[in-house]
């Protein structure tokens, strides 16, 4: 897409990053809100999120994965290094609908692993190539730029490629995991017609959140591309 300019601005960017900007905003406040609304709602069995987690993993054959307490708000997730779920404060050991929604989801990911499933294994395969370009990209394009050194201006740019591609992959691997969950709470009785929705609620809302992250990251992967090509056109 061509840039357009006015005022020294590209306005294509512009135009582009509102609406997104507007998206991840309320990606953020939809998840916070929803979780916040069932984490007050009890559900029947009273069981926790650390019960939640456990079901499932024993279900499906996952007894040597642990569970752990963290600190922090939502900062719940699978470490398939360490074959540990950490659980956050508001779902270890709250009994809430939110708080099992949110701990069957990180099961589904050890899930995930354990069957092999290929989207995860994509993913972590290029986990720490992703680090290196989310944090030098940027540079190394600019450096290109600056030094008129136009093939390192691209590699740059590929770099943050990337982390826009880790992003894609990042959603068929959380939609799935959530599907898993339901999916476990559903057939274990865990959960009633009533409270599976509501789990899926705040699942579905977790996962705009991702749907925001690859939008921002195409946006300005295009921005790069306008950068770099502009760049390369005035050096002909």
């Amino acid at each position: 897409m061509p840039a357009v300019y006015y005022g020294g601005y590209d306005m294509t960017y512009v135009m582009l990053l509102i609406p997104v900007l507007i998206f991840s905003f309320w990606a953020q406040m939809s998840v916070s809100s929803t979780f916040n609304k069932y984490n007050k709602v009890t559900n029947r069995r009273r069981m926790t999120g650390y019960d939640a987690a456990r079901l499932i993993l024993d279900r499906n054959g996952l007894h040597h994965v642990q569970i752990e307490h963290i600190s922090g708000n939502l900062t719940d997730h699978y470490d398939p290094r360490a074959d540990v779920i950490r659980l956050s404060d508001a779902v270890y050991g709250t009994a809430s609908i939110a708080a099992v929604g949110v701990a069957a989801h990180e099961a589904g990911h050890a899930v995930q692993y354990a069957v092999g499933y290929a989207p995860i294994r994509l993913r972590a395969s290029i986990v720490t190539l992703t680090q290196f370009a989310s944090q030098w990209s940027i540079y190394i394009l600019m450096f290109g730029i600056l030094l008129s050194i136009g093939p390192l201006a691209y590699v740059g740019f590929w770099l943050y490629a990337v982390v826009a591609f880790f992003q894609l992959v990042t959603l068929p691997v959380e939609f799935n995991a959530s599907r898993r969950a339901v999916a476990a709470l559903e057939e274990s009785g865990s959960l009633d017609r009533g409270e599976l929705s509501g789990a899926k609620k705040v699942l579905s809302a977790a996962a705009m959140t991702y749907v925001a992250a690859l939008l921002s990251a195409l946006v300005q992967l295009l921005r790069l591309w306008s950068i770099v090509s502009d760049n390369n056109r005035r050096r002909r």
